[in-house]
């Protein structure tokens, strides 16, 4: 029997869900995985949804009642983890189905709990497959200093990260330690050994596994979303004593990264702040997705490299003008949104107004397009 198609097909799922029944959780993600659809919506109140393409799309099972939703959290959650979502209000963690790893995030809302799953494939993309621009290779290659990985959720920020730690495993013998709450991608050692800690399941506190994890002898550390100074300082102190530091953080630009980072210092700290991310900043990669015209999802980038002359203008608090350095220095694999953008519109990818439309400077981008038609 064919699978059950999602909403917009709901003449699918007559033959195999009967009316008033709700399928198991396992069934609802394994149709989201076979559809390619990246997350699903379930709260106490709403009809199941799929998030299809970066769009909401509704089905037509039924509205989700309380016990139907206490049975879902039972398949992918203890006993223990149940009681302290209903006692805190939130809950982050993750489950592994046999076909497809999730992402939880549980929440209380007005109508009562719901749950957003965020799938997470198996199969862990290369670069190459991904399309990813030569200079993230090379940044993977560099044997100390911080890679920012950014963009707003759902960006595809994961999976770019995951395609460089996969290439540092393929490619290079190091010790690789993840340290993320919850785990994502999970690798498996190949020329490098690699070792995951999910915060709440393998470490206690994400501070703690970070401070020990420059006593564990690692060469490549990712520590998921820089969140806080005390964690920005531990990656910094770990960039400057010999170990590759990845992490992320939710800005949309590359020069926005590096003002968010330095803003999580007092003033009277930003002159040695500074001085210390010029150090050890290797580069900056601001991730966006945008709908192509074939109706699937294309990544643009916002990349900055710190070059000597980059430097020196982090250093002096004048990100102004590395914008500028971005604009002319592709040679140095640097590109500006609006430049990826454009790039996208020609190879006729995607739609011009699409284009402006997610831009951050779009009268910029406009007038560049209008100059080249």
């Amino acid at each position: 029997m064919a699978a059950p198609k999602p909403p917009t097909e709901a003449a699918a799922l007559a033959p195999t869900i009967s009316a008033g029944s709700s399928p198991s959780l396992e069934r609802i993600v394994e149709i989201a995985h076979e559809n390619g659809h990246s997350d699903v919506h379930l709260g106490v109140g709403e009809v199941p949804r799929y998030r299809a393409r970066g769009e909401m799309q509704a089905t037509e099972w039924p509205i989700t009642d309380l016990d139907v939703f206490q049975g879902w959290l039972q398949e992918i959650l203890s006993a223990n983890q149940i009681d302290e979502f209903f006692r805190s209000k939130e809950f982050d963690g993750s489950h592994a189905f046999s076909f497809v790893r999730i992402r939880i995030n549980l929440l209380d809302s007005l109508r009562g709990p719901a749950m957003v799953l965020r799938l997470i494939p198996q199969t862990i993309l290369t670069l190459e497959q991904l399309n990813l621009p030569d200079v993230l290779r090379e940044m993977s290659s560099k044997p100390k200093g911080l890679i920012l990985v950014t963009g707003p959720t759902g960006s595809g920020k994961s999976t770019t990260l995951a395609a460089m730690i996969d290439w540092i495993n393929r490619n290079e013998t190091r010790h690789i330690l993840t340290i993320e709450d919850p785990v994502e991608f999970v690798h498996e050692s190949k020329q490098s050994l690699i070792r995951h800690r999910e915060v709440g399941q393998h470490t206690l506190k994400f501070h703690n596994a970070l401070k020990a994890a420059l006593r564990e002898d690692p060469d490549v550390i990712l520590i998921g979303e820089i969140r806080d100074q005390e964690t920005l300082s531990t990656a910094l102190e770990a960039s400057q004593t010999g170990h590759l530091v990845f992490g992320t953080l939710h800005t949309n630009s590359a020069v926005k990264t590096v003002e968010r980072v330095l803003g999580m210092y007092p003033p009277e700290e930003q002159e040695s702040v500074r001085r210390s991310i010029s150090e050890s900043l290797l580069g900056v990669i601001a991730q966006g997705l945008i709908r192509t015209t074939d109706n699937k999802r294309a990544a643009f980038h916002d990349i900055l490299i710190n070059t000597d002359a980059c430097k020196d203008y982090i250093q002096r608090g004048a990100l102004d003008e590395v914008e500028e350095i971005m604009e002319r220095s592709a040679f140095d694999g640097m590109v500006t949104s609006n430049q990826s953008l454009q790039k996208l519109v020609e190879d006729g990818r995607i739609e011009p107004e699409s284009a402006v439309a997610v831009s951050l400077k779009p009268n910029e981008l406009a007038q560049a397009l209008r100059g080249r038609s």
